[in-house]
This record gives C-alpha cells, structure tokens and sequence, in this order.
C-alpha cells in the first residue's frame, strides 16, 4: 500500500498543471474538491443530526458507491428497495462525476456526496465520520486504499453488480497475483451473471463470496413520465424519431455523413443525439451548427407546441432524461459502438421494445447483447441503410428484446436479500 500510495501521490503530482488547467478553462474537477480531499460536505451534516435523534451506530448506515450516471440510474431502485429492507438504517451514496451527483442528487432521496481520493487521509476521515455497517461499491469500481481501510475498521465490502468485462479480464489475469489479497478484502460479490462469475473464479476469489444475482440494469425504475421525455414525443409530432444516445467522439459525424442518405428514404424523420459526456455538449452544438442542417439545441429551445419540422437534429444537452427518452423512438442507436469503446448499454431501449442499431464494438456488454439476439450490429458505411430498415422492418425484433428483458426481472429483490443477510 506504501508503493501504490506513492505513485499515486506521484501521478497527481505530475498531472496537477493539466488538473489545474482543466479546473480553469472548463469548470471540471472543481465541484466537489474539497470532499475528494477529505474535508467532509455539508451533505452529510445530516447523518450526524439524524443519529442524534436516535438512529445510532446500534442501527447502521449502508454507504454505497455510484461512479457515475449509468451507475446511479442502475442503483436507484436498489436504493429504495434496500431502504424499505432495513427501515431502521441510513443510506448515504458517493459518485465521483459532476453528472452523476447531479442524477444522484435529483432521484435517489439520500444524502449524496463525492468520493475521497484514494489515500489514507481522504478514506479514514470518511470511514470515522459515517462509521458505516456496510460499504457497496457497484460493478468494478475497487480502490485498493478503501478496501484496506475498510477491513481496519471491521467495514465488511459488498461488490454489486459485478463485472468483469473482456477488455479488463486479461489485465486481471496477468496481475492477479497483485489482485488477490486486495480481493480477498470483499466479503462478497454480487456477479450480473454465470460468465463473470467464472472470470472471479480465475483470477482468484473463492467460490463462496461469489453469488450470481443477475443484471440490476434489468431492474431499471420505471421513467416514462419524464418531464423532457414528453416534450420531445410531443414535438416529434408524426416524424419517424431516431434517437442516438451516448455518442462518442466520431460518432456524431458519422450520424451526420449518414444523414442524406436517411432524409432519401423519408423527408419525415428527426434525430436526437444525446452525447455521452455532458463535457462535449459545446462541441457537437458546434459540430452540428456547420453541419447547415437544422438544427435545435434542447436547453434553448422555446417549446412553441410546434411539431418538428422532417430533417431537424435535436442536441439533446440535458443530463439523466436518455433513458426516459427511448420510450417516444422509432428506432435507436446506441453510442460507443461504432468508435472501439466496447459500447453502451442496450437495455434501456430494449425495455421499450424498440428496435436497436449498435456498431460491433460491443465487448462491455457483450452477454447482453448476445443474449438478446435482435440487436442489428453494422459497420459504420451501413448506418444509414440500417436505420431506414429498422424503422420499417424493426418492430418485431423489438417486441423480442423487450421480452428478453423482462424475463431478467427479479436482480434487485436478489441483491437487496443478500445485502441484508450481510449487514445482519
């Protein structure tokens, strides 16, 4: 731990000019500063106030760990079912993006605050001040200094949803012999499925921590009465609405070189495209203002009750209303598929039983997207044609994956039994 703090402190250290820079020039990284840093935030005030008036160390309080949006949207549910569970307990959650505390801060009706660095100081200020039951980190998000100090304190670990994807297995295996005793730190992981599950095995954790309790992505909150959401299947009027989420760099101009050769097969359609990073917002906007097409950016648009005209693009520059969004699609694209990120997650618009393109760069969810079976996987010269002929001929393949993805219900109850059994 001595070695990784000091290439930590020294990783830091070099990259401070850019940091800082960053904080400068763009605003990010500033929010929050001062808690990574170990200062605690005014959003915990109340965890102390509340044990004050008789919730104490005898009853508990869970503190879960969401990096970001797409975490925070999967630990909703979770959040609320695990408060139902253990009524007598607080729960307190921890993001490390601007983004996703603003979701976190928006939907989940607990304190929120971001995550320390990882270093002795920043975690053991946290740990003495929340003295938590039970630390829950989702998918793969460990950091070796937390899961230290944790097992200091007598704090048992919970992994939920765990994932080992294939990008990241191989760095697991050839460092594995560094991996497990800090592994052998969780009390128990909560593996999506049999495959990482599998993959736990091989690189070195007992059978016995492991327990698959499915896909809390699966158990996504029902959203379809979002507020943007029915704006927009307002506007779209009669229009055939394709919308793009969580494009990457790259994609965006690949939507609009295939942009023509959509508009020749009807006048009619509209495209929202929803960037991933919200950081990347002025630069699509930008993108898409010398495209010459019209073009509409959401958060100034005035809501006229006007239906879109066919051939308008909406840059869709809000944060946490995609998912809510599918649900008024014609068809979809789903980012980081066409660029080689290995993807982004499908099942928010399969619970709407729409018709889905992605590229072949689908590795991150890969047993989904194979377990689904009705995704359209394409390379980027047919995204035009793909997303015509989904339009017309997708709906079936739609109904399929919405019923894929209702036969995966049942993780969260799953989860919140076995996060109990842990914390009693």
């Amino acid at each position: 731990m001595w070695v990784y703090s000091s290439l930590l402190a020294l990783g830091l250290a070099l990259s401070s000019p850019w940091w800082l820079w960053r904080m400068a020039t763009s605003g990010r990284y500033r929010a929050g500063l001062g808690g990574r840093l170990g200062v605690l935030p005014k959003e915990l005030d109340g965890v102390n106030a509340a044990r004050g008036a008789g919730l104490d160390r005898a009853s508990g309080l869970v503190w879960l760990h969401a990096v970001s949006v797409g975490e925070v949207l999967a630990a909703e549910r979770l959040v609320n079912e695990l408060g139902k569970a253990l009524p007598d307990y607080l729960i307190v959650v921890s993001t490390t993006t601007a983004a996703g505390y603003k979701v976190a801060g928006e939907r989940l009706g607990v304190p929120v605050f971001y995550f320390p660095l990882d270093f002795a100081f920043a975690v053991k200020r946290y740990l003495r001040a929340l003295q938590p039951s039970l630390f829950v980190t989702m998918e793969s998000e460990l950091w070796p200094r937390m899961l230290v100090e944790c097992e200091r304190a007598g704090v048992p670990v919970a992994v939920v949803n765990a994932r080992v994807s294939d990008r990241s297995f191989p760095r697991y295996m050839r460092l594995r012999r560094l991996w497990r005793p800090l592994l052998g730190k969780v009390s128990i992981f909560l593996a999506q499925g049999e495959e990482t599950a599998g993959r736990l095995r091989a690189i070195g954790v007992g059978a016995e921590r492991i327990r698959v309790t499915g896909n809390l992505k699966y158990d996504l909150k029902e959203v379809s009465s979002n507020k943007v959401a029915a704006i927009l299947k307002r506007a779209r009027g009669t229009s055939r609405l394709i919308v793009a989420g969580s494009t990457l760099e790259g994609e965006e101009s690949m939507l609009l070189s295939a942009w023509p050769r959509i508009l020749r097969g009807g006048k009619d359609f509209v495209m929202i495209i929803a960037p991933r990073h919200p950081q990347r917002f002025e630069e699509v906007w930008a993108a898409l203002v010398r495209s010459g097409y019209h073009c509409i950016r959401f958060t100034q648009w005035r809501n006229d009750e006007t239906p879109f005209r066919g051939g308008t693009i909406v840059l869709l520059d809000t944060i946490g209303d995609l998912a809510s969004i599918y649900a008024a699609a014609t068809t979809t694209f789903i980012g980081g598929s066409l660029v080689a990120k290995g993807g982004h997650n499908p099942l928010e618009a399969a619970r709407f039983g729409k018709p889905i393109v992605m590229g072949k760069s689908y590795e991150n969810f890969r047993e989904i997207v194979e377990g689904m079976g009705t995704i359209c996987l394409i390379e980027p010269q047919q995204l035009a044609e793909a997303i015509i002929s989904s339009t017309r001929h997708g709906q079936k393949y739609g109904r399929r994956g919405k019923a894929f993805y209702n036969r995966q219900a049942g993780a969260t109850a799953n989860t919140v039994e076995a996060l109990v059994e842990l914390v009693r």
